[in-house]
């Protein structure tokens, strides 16, 4: 019955507020993109919030088309290249935009884009920008934050037994800090300080204070030197077949949104320790070409193993990325490998064409080694790896094809192309089709793919994105895969596909509805536990969302979504699932106080069934965690401007589980029935 009430709750409340007039605002939108954009496998709090610092920044200084490249308008990651080619090329027929609202006459550009990017663009032209070091360095924004959470309820990592090893030294408290310096865009600096829970503060094996240290120095467009590079920075190159540190969606509901575009340099000033480089690199450019050197030294956390002929730790057996280190364990775990790199790419552009080298080198300190199972056969193996591509792209009237050949010191290729095309007005096409033998393993790759890293994969997607009217919009696509070799639970070749559909409608200042159905077909390992060997079967996902956002003037919203999931197949029972949740927004950006509020309802048959759903949180940080078996979760967020510098949040969050004695495992289980959590976040703006 609970689930019927949040039901007719939230679409009386959308009925009712249909006839309301007022518009999104800015923070709406950043948010409705960061769910748009982020994965929904993730379920842990984002670390990397590049993107959203990205954004905010665009929000409070927005950027300028009159006046922005293309390679800043892909930075946005709002837009596809068609779209940025047809805006280039009606700026440089018909001159500069008076209005946003002009954009509706660019071919590509349909409202939804157009809400999309209407709060960090602006059709103004700076004039006399001054761009000398001395001015960036007076002019600019400093921005200090810290932010401090906690989980109230005593999980059993705090509550060691007599004798235990391993536990958690340190207090459950987060602690996050960053002073970060930008003017325009053109230089900043700044450092990033971070305490995880559960690890020493001041004391024990953190004598330092915080456990992780990040700094960073970026200036762009200095002469020659079009980005310089000190400390933590993100290199990019091609489509990820060989280097990708940067914030990358695969799969998501813009269904032509298929190409990796970044600067090859960007600085790093996130909480995250694993996916970065430290060191020093730089970006030169002159007339149509432009060359980047970069290298990079630093210490990796890594789990050792002991050869047993000669009794010491010579090997690693995998690179640890969570950046925890709050047992003894984990401790041991901290620094142990060393990795130094080294790369540079070198482009050319000659009006539509765009053609790169690539290359990137790591030496390791300790030799990779993974266990010695079938499915690790071809995991990286050695100290010393060496990768090399050529990435291009090429537009033509209304066809955009990119693509990248890669190979690694041992010549195993690789291989990623694609195709973006406006068939129609009202229509774009997006194909992909990619190849990775199972020997292909990387480091810092992120492609379009399937799988988490590329290698070991075959596949073929198709993507169209249909405008029937000014205000609906159908998002569809269908991924054909193939795994060549096991996989992990996966005892043998197998393959799968993937299929989607969301149909957008969206009421002038007023509703905006969604409607998704997605189907997912993955293989694995058959359950049945007697079997003397096993075999592979396909487990069938389906699942529903339908999602309603109703404006009841300029500073009050409100948001429903219902979701269900069905799981079947490899022998198990049918798993059902089902979430469904009501926001409330108030507040705008002119407003001293705004917040949301959110009330949540779950089931679901089993932890295979689970419904991931993004949460607002405080400013920069976000999650998308999971829901399963049964319960309830609600939040709510505060911001108040103290002042035009100062800012504070505060967020409390539950979540109760029905006839449940205990939550989590192992050193996070909580015991009853019941997970709190509180955050405080404060920023001074000078």
């Amino acid at each position: 019955m609970m689930k019927f009430f949040f039901i007719a709750i939230s679409w009386l409340l959308c009925y009712g507020s249909i006839h309301g007039q007022g518009v999104q605002s800015p923070h709406a939108i950043l948010e409705q993109q960061l769910e748009n954009a982020t994965p929904e496998r993730t379920e842990s709090e984002a670390d990397d919030d590049q993107l959203m610092q990205q954004l905010e920044q665009y929000r409070r200084d927005p950027l300028d088309l009159n006046n922005a490249d293309e390679t800043e308008l892909a930075a946005l990651m709002l837009l596809s290249p068609l779209q940025i080619q047809h805006f280039i090329k009606y700026r440089s027929m018909l001159g500069k935009l008076v209005d946003v609202l002009e954009l509706q006459a660019v071919p590509g550009w349909d409202i939804y884009t157009i809400r999309r990017i209407r709060p960090y663009v602006k059709t103004g032209s700076e004039q006399g920008l001054k761009k000398n070091l001395a001015s960036r360095l007076r002019n600019g924004d400093h921005h200090i934050l810290f932010r401090v959470s906690q989980v109230l309820e005593q999980s059993a990592g705090y509550r060691p037994d007599s004798g235990a090893i391993n536990y958690y030294r340190g207090s459950p408290q987060k602690y996050f800090l960053r002073y970060r310096y930008d003017y325009k865009n053109l230089l900043q600096y700044g450092l990033v300080a971070e305490k995880d829970p559960g690890e020493q503060f001041f004391r024990g094996g953190q004598k330092s204070g915080f456990d992780f240290y990040a700094f960073h120095l970026f200036i762009r467009n200095a002469g020659l030197a079009k980005a310089v590079a000190l400390g933590d920075f993100t290199v990019n190159m091609g489509q990820g077949l060989i280097q990708w540190q940067s914030l990358a969606f695969k799969k998501n509901a813009d269904a032509v949104k298929i190409k990796r575009e970044s600067a090859v340099l960007r600085p790093y000033h996130s909480a995250g320790e694993s996916n970065f480089y430290r060191g020093a690199a730089v970006t030169l450019a002159r007339r149509n070409w432009q060359a980047t050197l970069f290298g990079s030294s630093r210490k990796l956390d890594a789990n050792l193993a002991a050869d047993s002929t000669a009794g010491v730790d010579d090997y690693v057996t995998s690179l640890q990325t969570s950046g925890l280190h709050r047992t003894n364990s984990e401790l041991a775990d901290k620094g142990v490998q060393t990795q130094i790199s080294w790369g540079a790419v070198l482009s050319y552009r000659y009006e539509q064409l765009q053609i790169a080298l690539n290359t990137v080198h790591h030496l390791f300190g300790s030799p990779l080694r993974k266990a010695p199972e079938p499915y690790n056969r071809f995991q990286l193996t050695g100290t010393r790896f060496g990768y090399y591509s050529i990435d291009y792209s090429y537009s033509f009237r209304n066809i955009h094809l990119f693509g990248e050949v890669a190979a690694d010191r041992r010549f195993t290729g690789a291989l990623l192309a694609g195709l973006i095309a406006s068939v129609s007005p009202s229509v774009d096409l997006a194909v992909l089709y990619r190849t990775m033998p199972p020997a292909y393993q990387t480091i810092h790759a992120s492609a379009f793919t399937e799988n988490t890293n590329p290698g070991n994969e075959r596949g073929l997607y198709i993507g169209t994105v249909i405008r029937p009217g000014p205000r609906i919009r159908l998002d569809a696509y269908i991924d054909l895969f193939r795994f060549p070799w096991l996989k992990y639970q996966v005892d043998a070749p197998s393959g799968g596909s993937e299929a989607f559909v969301q149909l957008s409608y969206v009421l002038p200042r007023r509703v905006e509805l969604y409607a998704r159905y997605r189907v997912d077909n993955k293989p694995g390992n058959s359950n049945e536990v007697n079997a003397v060997s096993n075999w592979i079967l396909t487990e069938s996902r389906k699942n529903f969302r339908l999602h309603l956002v109703c404006w009841m003037g300029r500073n009050l919203a409100v948001r429903a979504r219902i979701e269900t999931t069905r799981l079947q197949g490899r022998g198990k029972v049918r798993d059902e699932g089902f979430l469904c949740y009501l926001d409330l927004l108030f507040g705008n950006s002119q407003k001293r106080l705004s917040g949301n509020l959110r009330l949540q309802y779950f089931e679901t048959g089993s932890y295979d069934s689970r419904i991931y759903a993004y949460e607002n949180d405080v400013l920069y940080n976000y999650a998308v965690p999971s829901f399963y078996n049964k319960g309830y979760r609600y939040y709510i967020n505060m911001a108040y401007d103290v002042s035009p510098r100062w800012k504070t949040w505060l967020r409390w969050s539950q979540t109760l589980y029905r006839d449940e004695t205990f939550i989590g495992s192992g050193l996070d289980q909580i015991p009853g029935n019941s997970r709190s959590e509180v955050r405080v976040q404060v920023q001074y703006r000078l």
